[in-house]
């Protein structure tokens, strides 16, 4: 993404080192009798050059640093180097963090979601469009809400499912899509939906006190990849806040196909969704990370 250049070179303290044309990759800053000058009309607003300016000589107007000062956690603005940091623990993070499916009914404080939301901003996009969106559901009420929508929709998807003449025009038209789902989801779904109908059990959620809905804007360059790193930093960050967290793909599918749920949440038409999070204090205690499936990468050399 193109924008057009916000960026502001003080030539008083600007020493001429020439570091933020190395790091800037739109080339948009040039030397001239020994000074750093703005020379190209567009920019994708990526803030390396004031990363690396040792003069803090350059200002990008295109982001705000209050925009990533959280509430809740410590802030620490100094830049961590290559090959410093704990990778060990790191891992531990990684290997630790587990989907939750038993909330707990605390409620998560707004001043949580706030900072997560944040976090989850710290992740890279595509050409730095930073063009995700966040919905927060702050509650028990709104998220349950959601969720009556959602079940509207997969009451409707089984019916037409179990109708063997719907399948066989899917199978002729749609490339079987709806008997897919009759062979994969129909049963659970049908199931999820009697067990809460029945029994009040949330199979949807599983009790989350809050879930965040993270979409895009028009014009990224790869809307689903930036709104999936955000998810990962969220999840990893609730996991080290306290909080447990469960991706709910179900409800990203029905937002797909029914426009009515994004228009009850606010959300704007043209705008998608992309992943959704449900979160919340966890009733569940592990004693070890979980193993995973070897892979064989694939190796290349020209």
């Amino acid at each position: 993404m193109r924008r057009r250049t916000t960026t502001v070179i003080d030539p008083e303290k600007c020493t001429g080192c020439g570091l933020c044309i190395q790091v800037c990759p739109s080339d948009t800053i040039s030397l001239k009798d020994g000074k750093a000058v703005v020379t190209g009309e567009y920019s994708i607003g990526c803030e390396h050059c004031v990363a690396v300016c040792p003069e803090d000589a350059i200002r990008v107007g295109f982001s705000d640093p209050a925009a990533s000062t959280l509430e809740t956690v410590e802030n620490r603005d100094s830049w961590l180097p290559f090959g410093q940091g704990d990778t060990a623990e790191l891992i531990r993070l990684f290997r630790s963090r587990r989907s939750c499916r038993k909330f707990a009914k605390d409620p998560v404080p707004d001043a949580v979601l706030r900072d997560l939301v944040r976090i989850g901003t710290m992740a890279p996009t595509g050409t730095n469009s930073q063009l995700w969106t966040f919905t927060v559901l702050p509650d028990r009420e709104s998220v349950m809400k959601l969720g009556a929508a959602v079940g509207k929709f997969f009451d409707k998807l089984n019916s037409m499912a179990e109708n063997p003449v719907a399948r066989l025009m899917s199978r002729i038209f749609m490339k079987d899509a709806l008997g897919e789902y009759y062979r994969d989801y129909y049963e659970s779904v049908k199931r999820g939906l009697d067990q809460y109908r029945n029994e009040g059990r949330d199979r949807l959620f599983h009790g989350a006190a809050a879930v965040i809905l993270i979409g895009s804007q028009p014009g990224a360059s790869c809307p689903a990849e930036d709104a999936l790193l955000a998810s990962q930093n969220i999840c990893l960050a609730a996991h080290t806040m306290g909080y447990g967290t469960c991706l709910i793909g179900f409800v990203v599918e029905a937002m797909r196909h029914d426009p009515r749920i994004k228009k009850l949440l606010g959300i704007p038409a043209d705008e998608r969704i992309y992943s959704v999070i449900a979160l919340g204090k966890s009733l569940e205690r592990y004693r070890k990370p979980a193993g995973r499936r070897v892979i064989e990468p694939r190796y290349f050399r020209g």
